[in-house]
Formats: C-alpha cells, structure tokens, sequence
C-alpha cells in the first residue's frame, strides 16, 4: 500500500514543478534532473555491484537510495522526512549557481521533492502494471483461495502478536500499540514482486501465491489503517467506512478482471487500426493509468487499479509484444522508486549514542522478531499444494517497504506515536526491507521446482 497521488492532480504537478514564482521553474528543473542523475547512478552502481555478489539488483538498488540520501550524502532528501533546503547537498549546488535566497531555496526544494517524489510514484504504478502483464491470471485463480489465507494469517498474526506484546511487555498505551500492530501487517508488493521476477521465479506457484497473497494484503492494509487511523483520530472506528473499503477493493477487483475479458477483444481491435508509434504502448498506458486513477478515486490504491489492469491486458494476443514494449519504459521510472525508498530511511536512528534511540532498539527488537515471525508462518497457511516451498512463501511476505513508512508517518502525524515507538516502526521496516531479497533466494536456492519461464523469460533488471 501507498500513499500515492492522483494522476489527475499528480501530473499536472510534475508538469509546472509547482514552483513559488514562476521565474524559478527553470531552477527547480535544474534540481529535478540533476537529482535524477544521482538517482540513476546510484541505482546502477548498487544494482550491478549486487548482482557481482549475486544478491537481486533490487537490494542494490535500495542500498545506492540509502547512501544518497538521508543516512549518509544528504543528495537526495525529502521535506516529508523532516528534512529542509540547507540539509540537501543538491540544493547548495543550485544555492552556488543561481544564489538564492532562503524562502526561494525553500519553495524550490518544496516543489524539487514534489517532481521526484511524483516519478517515484508513477514508477511504482508502471512497476506493478508491469508485474501484472507478467503475471499468468489462470495460475493466479488457481491459487486465489490460498493466496486469500496466506494473506489473512499474515495480516492476523503480526498484528495480534506485536500489539499484545507492546501491552504487555512494554507497557505501551492501547491505540499507540493498536497503530504499531498493524504497521506490522503490511506487504511490500513492489519489493517482493521484483525480487521474485529477478529470480525467474514470478509465475512459480510460490511466486503467484506471494504476489496474490500481497495484493490481497495491500487491501486488508488499506482497510486496518482506515480502522487505526479513525481510532487515533476520534477514539471510535467508523464501521460505514470499513464496509465501504471491503465491498469496494472486492467490486473494483473482480469487477475489473471480469470487465476485461469482454476488453481484451476491444484493445486488440484499436491498436490494429493505429498506425502511428506507439499503437500499442499508448492504449496500453491509457488503460492503465485510467485503471490507477480509478483505485484513488474510490479510495484505494492506484497499484491495485495498475495491477488490475495488468492482469487483463495479461491475457490478450499482443502481451508478449506489449511486454516487451512497456520494459524500457519500466527501466526508466522503476529505479526512481526504489532509490527514494532507500533514501527516505534515515539509518541514523540505529545509533545507540542517542539516549532517545535506546528504547526504539529494544522495542524494534521485539518488532522485528514478530514481523518476520508473523510473516514467515503464512508459508505453514498453505495445503493441498504438494511440494509447495512453505519457507518461500513466508519469506516473500516479509518486507514492509514503503508501505511500512506510510503507516510510520501517518501515526507520527497524527500524534499517536511517540518517538520511541516510531523511531522502532522506521528500524522494523529498514531491516525487513533489505532482509528480504537475500533470503528470498536463499529460500529458492535448493528448491526443486524450477519454473519454466527461469528459462526462457526476459526477467526485470
């Protein structure tokens, strides 16, 4: 789950970069391109350096966001992480060019973050329209109802565990607990979904229970912070928007996988009859993006609406093509997510010299243990599938991700959290985050079932 902008709003942002005065919107690309620059690079040199190691690129790529960012160069920075205009070091370059004064650098550092925050955005939906071509929708049926209780135990398990022993152990206050609880509950779909593409291992059945299960977990995140959200707010859950988030994520989903075998014919029909570049990867975008816009606008996600649309255009004539199409573009977007999830983390709350840090450590400890704990035992949730590679599927649900921060920040913001218990959430998801992929393929490294798309698929990079 993400806290993702509309692409009705978001694009038009990206467009006018949303500077203070106009006159600076020139600077603020400036900082926007020379941000990517960091990006890209650290993207690659920590993707290639982890594949030398024969670690997934996407970790790599996770560790170069870390280093260019809050925990040790400062290039790339964001105002959401509490960080300001004199923090950024691209700031002080464009601070020596253009030589500012505070309120502009500030009002450019504002809307510099804003257009990289929004590429990093588009680049997670492009990533999960992408691992939904990849996707088979036959294999991913067959699977469904074990992916819906592989989901399930995960969301239940961590969280009864982590906020009973919060109580009970720690002494913390109910809703503080309630919120870090479930902040144990969340699935990182992007991580997980890249990690298992890289590994060849993306249409395994392990792989399509994973994916499955952490769709169905992004939902569930969605309607448990609706829940902790209201009760943080107002003490009381609102029940109508509960039922409202269930029925609508199962409507929009099955709706739009049902929807699409009656569009597929209609896709097919419409790009025979363009003849201009792009007659297939534009409608392909229009669909997805639409898709996307419609999980905002029913507040959901726009992931889940990129996903769907994903899976259906999985099963038209032309996917192959269309895959190969969407991979360049991918490429592009797809590293900009991944390095500002690494460069949000701010490893500095890991120093034990900082009085305030030595609670957060010990309660992270505990966090930590229930998260993979809690995750690792939905691989044990799975039967009538033999041979099945149980420590797989627990592992696949382990990494929090970005959608760990958002939980993070959003009991930060409403004051629910304490320093101690967020700094505890922040050192949960860091290490769930980068504990992932490597145990993710050391847990197929001995699998017997190697699928066959190992063999012939072109896997994400």
């Amino acid at each position: 789950m993400n806290s993702l902008t509309p692409l009705v709003s978001a694009l038009p942002s990206l467009l006018l970069t949303t500077a203070a005065n106009a006159e600076d919107a020139p600077i603020v690309l400036t900082g926007v391109l020379l941000s990517l620059v960091v990006i890209y690079l650290a993207s690659k040199i920590g993707g290639e350096l982890s594949r030398m190691i024969d670690l997934p690129p996407v970790l790599g790529e996770l560790v170069g966001g870390v280093i260019v960012g809050a925990s040790a160069l400062h290039l790339v920075v964001f105002p959401q992480s509490g960080a300001v205009a004199d923090d950024s070091m691209i700031m002080k370059v464009l601070q020596l060019i253009n030589n500012l004064t505070p309120d502009a650098a500030t009002a450019i550092f504002s809307s510099q973050s804003e257009g990289i925050s929004i590429l990093a955005e588009l680049g997670v939906i492009i990533l999960l329209f992408e691992i939904g071509l990849e996707s088979d929708l036959r294999e991913l049926q067959k699977v469904g109802y074990q992916a819906t209780i592989v989901a399930c135990v995960g969301v239940a398990v961590p969280f009864a565990a982590g906020t009973a022993g919060l109580i009970l152990l720690f002494h913390a206050p109910v809703i503080p607990a309630i919120f870090a609880g479930a902040a144990l509950t969340a699935t990182s779909i992007g991580i997980t979904s890249k990690v298992l593409s890289e590994l060849g291992r993306l249409k395994s059945r392990e792989g399509q229970i994973i994916v499955g299960a952490a769709v169905i977990d992004d939902i569930l995140g969605i309607i448990v912070l609706a829940v902790v959200a209201s009760l943080a707010k107002t003490g009381e859950v609102d029940v109508f928007n509960v039922i409202y988030l269930i029925v609508s994520a199962t409507v929009f989903l099955v709706g739009s996988i049902l929807l699409g075998k009656f569009f597929n014919q209609s896709f097919c029909a419409i790009t025979s009859i363009l003849k201009t570049r792009g007659n297939l990867v534009i409608p392909a975008f229009i669909f997805a993006f639409f898709m996307a816009f419609l999980g905002n606008a029913i507040h959901l996600e726009a992931i889940l609406g990129a996903f769907a649309a994903g899976l259906v255009l999985d099963e038209t004539d032309r996917r192959n093509e269309l895959d190969e199409q969407v991979k360049p573009i991918a490429d592009i977007l797809v590293p900009v997510f991944f390095v500002t999830v690494g460069a949000k983390v701010d490893l500095g709350v890991l120093n034990p010299i900082v009085p305030e840090n030595r609670e957060g450590l010990i309660i992270s400890t505990f966090l930590i243990v229930v998260a993979i704990i809690g995750k690792v035992v939905t691989g044990w949730a799975v039967f009538g599938q033999p041979g099945i590679n149980r420590v797989a599927v627990g592992v696949g649900m382990i990494p929090r991700g970005e959608v760990g921060l958002v939980f993070a920040g959003i009991g930060a913001a409403s004051g629910t959290l304490d320093k101690p218990l967020q700094a505890a959430i922040v050192i949960m998801v860091i290490l769930t985050t980068f504990l992932a992929p490597p145990l993710l393929r050391f847990a197929f490294k001995n699998s017997e079932d190697v699928p066959e798309s190992l063999e012939k698929a072109d896997v994400i990079s």
